[in-house]
């Protein structure tokens, strides 16, 4: 993430800190998952409609996202210009646990699965390969804060 944007999603986190709060990391990832039946029935449904010109794919959106020493907070792109808007999620970091990190998109990025305590089904990030120190490094943070 270049340096312009990594101070606009900052900007957008400082307002919601807590006394004494400190940012710890900054990325981007693509949050949840899209399942195979889905994918199939979004490609076939446009190709019927566009008589084959245009083919559709269907992705986990990519989300902003900053790691607190108290919290993890995710923020959606602007559909214009790209900058972090409110944050879309937040959650306390002591509820949080990450599996450790993988590989993933041909063993170019990484992956992990949140676990949020109270809930049954994780939240899987996918980290793109210019993305995926930062995803290991969230990884094993949030792996060590569960172990301690």
């Amino acid at each position: 993430m270049n340096n312009r944007r990594r101070q606009q999603v900052l900007a957008a986190v400082t307002p919601l800190l807590a006394q004494g709060e400190q940012v710890e990391l900054i990325s981007l990832a693509k949050v949840g998952s899209v399942s195979v039946k889905r994918r199939v029935l979004t490609s076939a449904l446009v190709g019927a409609l566009t008589a084959g010109t245009v083919i559709a794919t269907v992705q986990p959106r990519p989300l902003y996202w900053a790691l607190t020493d108290r919290r993890l907070l995710f923020f959606e792109p602007g559909s214009v210009t790209g900058r972090p808007g409110k944050p879309v999620m937040v959650l306390p970091r002591e509820l949080v646990a990450a599996s450790p990190a993988r590989k993933a998109l041909l063993g170019l990025g990484a992956q992990t699965v949140l676990t949020v305590q109270g809930e049954e089904k994780g939240l899987k990030l996918t980290f793109p390969p210019a993305f995926k120190a930062a995803g290991r490094d969230l990884a094993a943070r949030l792996t060590a804060t569960a172990t301690a």
